[in-house]
């Protein structure tokens, strides 16, 4: 897929919770063709500590608006500055579209789950839209630590049913995806997961008791996006790989996670 280097205008920043944000930006010709699971490099413009780019999950991309949905959690100086610093007219720099993306259904009938927890959860909203355009309907499990801590709901809700889970029990079902009660009463086609790295070891352990295609988006630390630095190399059945270029999704039958 053609990659573009591309000055996107920030149309609107919203504040999704204490330390997330979410950047709707815009361009002046039409937005290229994305895929749910790749993502993009962003330039830190406003950040003297900062010398790389950022990589950030694609959370949304709406073609008849022409907007790109950056979902942004402030974790360090270059994220601190994408959340606080960044206001409606904006430049931002990005590299796009980045990656591999998550594996599609074939028919509608195919019953995906989408299993997400903290600011992973991102590129699963992308992915619902897409499923439900093709007449299909997802599932979501989300999972926090408090009600507090999950993210854009409503929006889930609009492209599936949507299950929750919280540590503290404030919303949902108390403890971990992993031990939601969805899991016992249904069985999926294909579960696609993205969080973080114990959440997606302990999914992708269940698929495979349960017989299930799994794939999961990696987060390994990346810095180029082009698999140039080799910073983001994750060791598999078929060698090492670069999560930027040949990821961020993989099949968790390619890893070495000893499930």
């Amino acid at each position: 897929m053609k990659k573009y280097i591309l000055d996107l205008r920030v149309r609107e920043t919203v504040k999704v919770s204490g330390k997330h944000v979410l950047l709707k930006l815009t361009y002046d010709s039409k937005l290229p063709e994305m895929v749910p699971g790749q993502f993009v490099e962003v330039r830190i413009d406003g950040s003297a500590t900062t010398m790389l780019r950022r990589p950030i999950s694609i959370n949304f991309v709406d073609y008849a608006a022409n907007e790109l949905w950056l979902l942004v959690a402030a974790v360090g100086d270059g994220t601190r500055w994408l959340t606080g610093g960044v206001k409606p007219g904006d430049v931002v720099n990005c590299v796009l579209p980045l990656g591999n993306g998550f594996t599609m259904p074939e028919s509608a009938d195919e019953k995906f789950l989408l299993v997400g927890g903290g600011v992973g959860v991102a590129p699963l909203l992308y992915m619902g839209e897409r499923i439900k355009a093709m007449g299909g309907e997802p599932t979501f499990l989300l999972g926090a630590r408090t009600k507090n801590d999950l993210l854009m709901l409503e929006e889930f809700e609009k492209y599936g049913r949507v299950f929750v889970t919280t540590e503290d029990g404030s919303m949902g079902e108390q403890g971990f995806v992993t031990n939601h009660s969805l899991l016992q009463k249904e069985t999926f086609s294909m579960i696609s997961t993205c969080g973080p790295k114990p959440m997606m070891m302990a999914v992708a352990r269940y698929a495979v008791k349960a017989d299930v295609e799994c794939e999961v988006s990696l987060e390994n630390m990346m810095a180029c996006g082009l698999g140039a630095c080799l910073c983001c190399v994750e060791k598999t059945v078929s060698g090492n790989l670069c999560v930027c270029k040949d990821g961020p999704v993989l099949n968790i039958k390619k890893l070495l996670w000893q499930l």
